[in-house]
């Protein structure tokens, strides 16, 4: 096997690629799909920060046969007829923002969606858009808060990808965006929209993906970057301390998460009197099995069943025109000097704001 992979043709016709990255999911939702896709995500010690000799027996011999077919039962229940709503949603949000930036007079860009785990990877569309004659590329992980686990994984990916490619374009990478305006423009309006269609429930839950807390003593900055788009989101939305509560979801294993956890969130605001909640997700910017499975249905169970009436999950900001317009404005902001080359009449950037 070749060490390095060669180079692409030579096209005059030079441009611009932007690669959103996201997680990963499951190509079918079957058990031998999903088995095969969580052994992926979870041997990364971006992931799992364990000696391999303790980690390896336990995943392969104990977690992986019993969690595949657990976790291909709740993906089947939020499959789209399309596939998994993560890659669905995240295909979505590349064709429109290549649309929005062509009708902003910047077409000699290509966009294209990549999973860290999973396909279409990482490599092969970064492969893709260099094939597609793309000089310089700015890759864009598609998570508001950073963290080692989600973005530093995604430069894992990309540093990888480096050290097997000949010809090597000019790259930039998006660190993070928890107080983006025009990231928190579209969560505030999509609160506002939830609010005039449903009414206004007793307390918003603003629920984030959880984290180990040995990972935030070692200094990954992720509790604060939700803590900023957290406030910043209330302050949007006018919110007193006593109308929203902040926590955690997804906990894997025994170690200590980050707390409050949502679950036990929702089931204390329950028993406590609060009889209707609205809970949003700032930091899943596509709804996937977290969102759709885990808050969806599991949340309304324990809410429910801890004596709650009302529970009503916010979508994500998915395909929102507001949300890729922001995406449409870190672009530019990230590779502005770039897009000039290419634009003959581009709109000067609104700062985020539709």
């Amino acid at each position: 096997m070749p060490r390095f992979r060669p180079a692409p043709p030579e096209t005059a016709h030079k441009k611009v690629g932007v690669l959103l990255a996201n997680l990963g999911t499951p190509e079918a939702a079957t058990p031998r799909a999903v088995r095969r896709y969580l052994g992926e995500f979870l041997a990364d010690p971006r992931v799992v920060e364990l000696p391999r000799l303790l980690w390896w027996p336990l995943l392969h011999g104990l977690i992986l046969p019993l969690r595949a077919a657990k976790s291909a039962r709740k993906y089947a229940s939020i499959w789209m007829r399309e596939g998994s709503p993560l890659a669905v949603h995240s295909e979505r949000q590349a064709k429109l923002l290549k649309g929005y930036l062509a009708e902003a007079g910047i077409r000699k860009v290509e966009v294209l969606a990549g999973m860290r785990y999973g396909s279409p990877a990482i490599a092969a569309q970064l492969s893709a858009l260099t094939a597609a004659g793309c000089d310089r590329i700015l890759i864009l992980p598609l998570y508001p808060q950073y963290s080692g686990s989600t973005t530093g994984a995604v430069a894992d990916a990309l540093a990888d990808w480096m050290r097997s490619t000949r010809s090597l374009p000019e790259l930039r990478m998006t660190r993070s965006f928890p107080t983006h305006p025009g990231y928190l423009h579209a969560l505030a309006q999509s609160v506002r929209e939830h609010w005039r269609i449903n009414g206004r429930a007793k307390k918003l839950v603003i629920s984030f993906h959880g984290l180990p807390l040995s990972l935030i003593e070692k200094g990954d900055p992720y509790l604060d970057e939700c803590r900023r788009s957290a406030l910043a989101l209330a302050r949007a939305l006018a919110l007193d301390e006593k109308d929203w509560v902040l926590s955690f979801q997804s906990r894997f294993g025994r170690g200590k998460w980050l707390t409050p956890s949502t679950q036990q969130s929702l089931i204390s605001l329950a028993k406590s009197g609060v009889d209707s909640v609205d809970v949003l997700c700032p930091g899943f910017v596509s709804d996937c099995l977290e969102t759709l499975e885990e808050i969806a249905l599991e949340g309304k169970r324990d809410f429910l069943g801890a004596g709650g009436k009302d529970y009503r999950p916010i979508a994500c900001l998915n395909e929102r025109a507001d949300f890729i317009r922001a995406l449409q404005t870190l672009v530019r902001t990230q590779a502005g000097d770039w897009l000039e080359a290419e634009s003959t009449h581009a709109n000067p950037v609104q700062g985020g704001q539709p």
